[in-house]
């Protein structure tokens, strides 16, 4: 067999491997196996990991890295034909820089002797040359790209040639682009491992921003809204989503597009009350490069990105009344053109819009054009705030309650009756993101697992006041003497709901908002007793 095929052969066999570890092992097994070379050998660069234990310890000048025996083949001349397929023995490190094969990896040039029975310095055994007859040995370093990865190195029992030296080398080049793949495909792994990993944080992040992917709750209201979803979801129809700030507007556009025919495309956002005025045009059509000031490259606008899917136009009443038309001319034909470009582009886009302002009441002030709100307005989703849907908060709060304890990496005990119906009792303006902020607000200020609410200061704003329109409207003030009543009256409710259990979860005090020793000092001061 020639060289070249030999080496063909040896490519072909190293490149059906599945680990480095075996391409190196049929290496060292294929060069044992020619004819004259009794031992064959490969060291990696590598960390020192045995420098207590290691024999040559006396002789390394640096224990931060060494080589280390990763393969090795090879069978004794005579007697029980022993192998050395070991790769634990005496020469399993090497120091960089002793001895031959440390010599080749401290300067990258190969050694080549000819008679190492004449030149005893290259031989650490000279006995063991003897006794095999080993004449030569040939230590190649193994580089790819300037970088010494390891050495490769064979004994022979004959003198090599100048071609089976140039043979080795080819070799050598071999096993250190194998090297060199290897780690890069280790590498390239961690990458997608630790992609994948982020990639299922965000998605993680992103459902529970969504509270888990659903819609929480089991109420008549919402139930009515999931089947207005339903109905309306495998249309192309334009919905506009209708309700007060807070009560989950987003989470029904995205459940309609979920259960669309386009869910396999994006769902793209717009926050019309976030857009500067005179942005709003570029925001939707993009524009082309200098076409303004600024405009230093081609830009896509919204509607290109949400091509073939769902386009989320967020408090869609805040929209300038210039731009409605241009808006309306979209809906209407399907086309637009980027700013400082003539050419006409086509929009295959399914429009939502949510608003938590009376459009009707907009356009009859002249604030939002008609013909838009009548295109915008084909199937009209109202969604109830959470004062009307109270049977829904259990459920809500309990949702919240798991994922504020895993993102804030805190241990949380369940709701008490009392966090329930505090809660329930509670009108919540901010609807399902103040629930949400009261219950991430309370896990961070709770200790011992002890949910403690605080509804009286919410980001949302104050409570509403659930006096009667008629006596609001007519400033009534009540004397101190009925105050004093309705206060005493308050607390023997929550006394008697709470079976006179004024400390810990559940408690009168929990149910009040007050604290246990203020609530104890209160009802001594009111001379409350419990009933017989």
């Amino acid at each position: 067999m020639s060289v070249s095929d030999a080496l063909k052969n040896l490519l072909l066999d190293v490149g059906q491997q599945r680990s480095l570890e075996s391409a190196l092992r049929v290496v060292v097994k294929r060069l044992a196996g020619e004819e004259h070379v009794a031992l064959a050998r490969i060291w990696l660069m590598r960390r020192g990991d045995i420098c207590a234990s290691c024999p040559m310890a006396r002789e390394c000048p640096d224990q931060s890295q060494c080589l280390h025996l990763v393969a090795s083949a090879g069978r004794a001349s005579k007697g029980d034909q022993e192998a050395w397929n070991g790769i634990a023995g005496s020469f399993r490190r090497f120091p960089i820089g002793v001895r031959k094969v440390g010599h080749v990896a401290a300067t990258g040039e190969h050694v080549a002797v000819p008679d190492v029975q004449s030149d005893t310095k290259w031989i650490a055994r000279p006995e063991w040359a003897r006794e095999e007859s080993i004449h030569g040995f040939v230590g190649q370093p193994l580089v790819f790209k300037g970088e010494i990865l390891g050495v490769l190195a064979i004994f022979t029992r004959v003198t090599l040639s100048q071609q089976s030296m140039d043979w080795l080398r080819m070799i050598a080049d071999l096993v250190a682009a194998s090297i060199a793949n290897a780690r890069a495909f280790d590498e390239i792994k961690s990458l997608r491992t630790q992609l994948e990993l982020e990639n299922a944080y965000l998605k993680q992040e992103v459902s529970d921003a969504r509270a888990f992917g659903e819609i929480v709750g089991q109420s008549p209201a919402l139930r009515n809204i999931i089947q207005q979803i339903e109905l309306v979801a495998p249309t192309d129809a334009n919905v506009l989503i209708l309700g007060e700030s807070g009560t989950g507007k987003e989470l029904v556009a995205q459940e309609i597009h979920r259960r669309s025919q386009r869910r396999s495309r994006a769902m793209v956002r717009v926050n019309c009350a976030s857009i500067p005025r005179e942005l709003y045009e570029s925001e939707f059509f993009g524009h082309a490069k200098g076409a303004f000031t600024g405009a230093v490259r081609d830009r896509a606008g919204r509607f290109e990105l949400a091509h073939n899917g769902t386009l989320l136009l967020d408090e869609v009443g805040e929209i300038p009344l210039e731009l409605q038309a241009k808006l309306l001319r979209v809906l209407q034909e399907g086309t637009y053109e980027r700013i400082g470009e003539d050419k006409t582009r086509e929009a295959d886009v399914r429009v939502i819009a949510s608003t938590n302002r009376d459009l009707k009441m907009e356009v009859d002030a002249g604030r939002f054009r008609e013909d838009l709100f009548y295109r915008l307005n084909v199937f009209p989703i109202e969604v109830p705030p959470l004062r009307e849907r109270k049977e829904d908060i259990p459920l809500l709060a309990k949702t919240f309650l798991a994922l504020a304890g895993r993102r804030l990496n805190r241990d949380t005990r369940s709701l008490s009756q009392g966090n329930i119906a505090a809660m329930q009792s509670y009108d919540w303006p901010g609807n399902v993101r103040e629930l949400q902020n009261v219950i991430e607000r309370a896990v961070i200020t709770s200790r011992s697992g002890t949910i403690r609410l605080d509804l009286k200061q919410t980001p949302s704003g104050p409570k509403r006041s659930t006096t009667p329109p008629s006596q609001s409207s007519q400033g009534t003030v009540l004397p101190d003497t009925e105050m004093k009543r309705l206060e005493r009256e308050n607390i023997l409710a929550a006394l008697r709901q709470t079976n006179w259990q004024v400390h810990g979860p559940g408690g009168a005090a929990e149910l009040l908002g007050l604290r246990p020793t203020t609530l104890a000092s209160r009802i001594k001061r009111m001379g409350l007793t419990r009933e017989k």
